[in-house]
């Protein structure tokens, strides 16, 4: 669930907003608090933002499951992605500063656990099958990923270089120039996007010319919400949170990793044929370092 209530596609802005024109006197403070306050409530727990703005904790919870959400929890996931593309990176800075504390080490690998685990929940195994095979039927596959997605898309490209004879990335580059390298992309062709807050508007546009152009389009990111998963046959969502004004890549790239894995089982003589003529030119000119010294 993102920035919905559990039936509706309702903004939880909206919601809230309607909450303080139409709710009770303790969920018209709440909602107050949360409008002005939502960078902060959204990393905020139950407790926590209770006993900031003087309520008690079930009153918090009765709020959230009014406006149509399971729980408290799903209130906070809801404003956190709502909000999560605006942040600038000193407001970044100021968030990830009050959760993280003193021990930054800690802190941020227990994130991208958690990343981790949620992006196991949320990711359908048919969605993931459905990705493998419109790239194994692809006659070109194009991989999209600009400004911190770029590391994701280079590594992806990378690997699958080595599989498939056809495999474009997508230089990350301004202008008409991104267009200029989709020029040929047509029916038949899968388009592999990456996208994560905030939103690069050079992917999103190439995404779209990549539909409209009649390819499949596949998207790695965060919500369905995401600008690149409207424009998506098949959309892979991996947990992208905030540890700092870095963005946090360990969740796309576990699910880059287990494509690459899940790929190579499907083609697994061409991928032996391939690599024993790669262990052949490694040898011959000496791309490794070599334990025999």
């Amino acid at each position: 669930m993102d920035n919905t209530t559990n039936s509706g596609n309702v903004n939880v802005l909206e919601l809230i907003e309607q909450s303080i024109q139409n709710g009770s006197k303790g969920h018209r403070k709440i909602g107050k608090y949360l409008l002005q306050n939502y960078v902060a409530a959204s990393y905020m727990t139950a407790a926590r933002l209770s006993q900031e703005i003087g309520i008690s904790e079930s009153t918090m919870v009765r709020y959230a499951m009014e406006l149509g959400f399971d729980g408290y929890p799903r209130l906070q996931a809801a404003i956190k992605n709502a909000v999560k593309n605006k942040l600038t990176s000193v407001q970044r800075i100021a968030v990830a500063d009050k959760r993280i504390g003193d021990d930054v080490l800690s802190s941020s690998l227990h994130s991208d656990i958690d990343s981790l685990k949620r992006t196991l929940g949320s990711l359908p195994k048919e969605a993931f099958d459905e990705a493998v095979n419109i790239i194994l039927d692809a006659k070109t596959l194009y991989i999209i990923g600009n400004r911190s997605s770029t590391a994701l898309s280079s590594f992806f490209g990378f690997y699958l270089n080595l599989l498939f004879k056809d495999v474009r990335l997508v230089q990350n580059v301004s202008g008409s120039e991104i267009f200029e390298q989709l020029i040929h992309v047509q029916d038949g062709d899968a388009v592999f996007g990456i996208s994560f807050p905030r939103y690069s508007k050079r992917t999103v546009d190439a995404m779209y010319f990549a539909k409209r152009s009649g390819a499949k389009v596949i998207a790695l990111t965060d919500s369905d919400q995401s600008p690149i998963a409207n424009l998506a046959d098949v959309t892979l969502l991996a947990a992208n949170d905030i540890n700092s004004f870095v963005d946090s890549l360990v969740a796309p790239m576990a699910v880059l990793n287990a494509l690459i894995a899940a790929i190579g089982q499907r083609r697994k003589e061409q991928i032996s044929t391939t690599f024993t003529k790669l262990e052949g030119i490694w040898e011959d000119y000496d791309v490794y370092d070599k334990d025999d010294k």
